[in-house]
């Protein structure tokens, strides 16, 4: 689990590897600063902060009393992505890439 640092303890900078396989990420993070229309930096703040809101309100979706369940299985197939997957059972969980 993740737990939060204090102000004193943030570091200047953090490198994010963009080579040896992992060139997509550059992708990525162009992508994202193009979306929120910033620098790299804030673009890469701005995606982790949104991700958790997401993911939480996509569940909310999904567990919603008035879909069918093939409504929720579209939505859950519609709202998975190469590092999440909504998967349907009695109950909803979340599938983050690393978990499987």
């Amino acid at each position: 689990m993740f737990t939060s640092i204090s102000h004193n303890e943030t570091p200047g900078s953090v490198r994010i590897r963009t080579d040896d396989g992992n060139e997509w990420r550059f992708d990525a993070i162009q992508k994202a600063a193009r979306f929120y229309d910033c620098n790299r930096s804030n673009a890469v703040a701005f995606a982790c902060e949104d991700v958790d809101e997401l993911v939480s309100a996509a569940r909310a979706v999904l567990e919603r009393d008035d879909l069918t369940r093939e409504q929720r299985r579209e939505i859950a197939e519609t709202l998975s992505t190469r590092a999440v997957s909504f998967d349907l059972e009695s109950s909803v969980t979340v599938t983050k890439k690393g978990d499987a």
